[in-house]
């Protein structure tokens, strides 16, 4: 089986996550920016990632998602500014689910990352109370993903892999 780790990372905080999933799979891989990935053709499972930005994916991911996609077992990872288990999350993984509607979605993954301070400043300083609350919750992230977090994300991949075995056997 040939697995392709592939993401999109702006601040390094999906990088992370896509070596930790590289990391976790044994079997033939290569991991790969988003923009080098020309197709999907030789690759058994692709996980794809990237970070959520003004609520959804980069303009890049979702034209990958969507002209890419068709036909390939994928599971997807982002990483967002938000804790866990906050409610934007669901929608999230929902938009990005739509926009690879004709893949095999396997498996998704999140965590939250370290927002930019730019960004950050953006939100605290908007006159937006959503804004304004979305700093409040992205402060958490400081030095996110950490290691538990890349734990996580490591698991994910081999419970990925076992699940793309199981159904070839």
């Amino acid at each position: 089986m040939k697995v392709l780790v592939t993401y999109v990372s702006q601040t390094g905080n999906t990088k992370k996550v896509a070596e930790s999933i590289y990391g976790a799979v044994s079997d033939d891989k290569e991991i790969l920016p988003l923009t080098e990935v020309n197709s999907l053709e030789e690759y058994d499972l692709v996980f794809i990632g990237f970070p959520v930005n003004q609520f959804n994916a980069p303009k890049e991911a979702q034209e990958f998602l969507k002209n890419k996609t068709e036909g390939k077992d994928i599971a997807l990872f982002m990483t967002h500014g938000v804790p866990e288990g906050a409610d934007p999350i669901s929608d999230w993984i929902s938009t990005a689910r739509g926009q690879a509607s004709g893949a095999n979605i396997v498996g998704t993954f999140n965590c939250q990352g370290e927002v930019a301070q730019k960004v950050m400043d953006m939100l605290q300083n908007s006159d937006d109370p959503q804004m304004q609350a979305f700093a409040e919750m992205c402060a958490s992230g400081k030095g996110q993903p950490d290691a538990s977090k890349l734990e996580r994300a490591e698991e994910f991949a081999k419970d990925m892999v076992a699940q793309k075995k199981a159904w070839t056997e």
